[in-house]
């Protein structure tokens, strides 16, 4: 992802899906190696990740495809 704030949209799948996936995780952190620093708006919306992770409102799944066939 070469977008600017690219961290921001990851947090908004994270929280459209509802799940914290290893892909998801490992793009942040993708990110964050890439660019050597994060930005007030990407910082904030890890922030409100944390939050709602904490909250029990996003879910940390081991895989999006365990978390699709564990819903079956």
């Amino acid at each position: 992802m070469k977008t600017r704030y690219s961290i921001r949209f990851l947090v908004e799948k994270a929280l459209d899906i509802k799940k914290l996936t290893p892909e998801i995780e490992n793009d942040i952190n993708w990110e964050l190696t890439q660019t050597g620093y994060i930005s007030d708006i990407d910082y904030e919306a890890l922030e409100l990740l944390m939050a709602e992770m904490d909250a029990g409102r996003i879910q940390l799944v081991p895989s999006i495809f365990s978390s699709v066939s564990s819903n079956r």
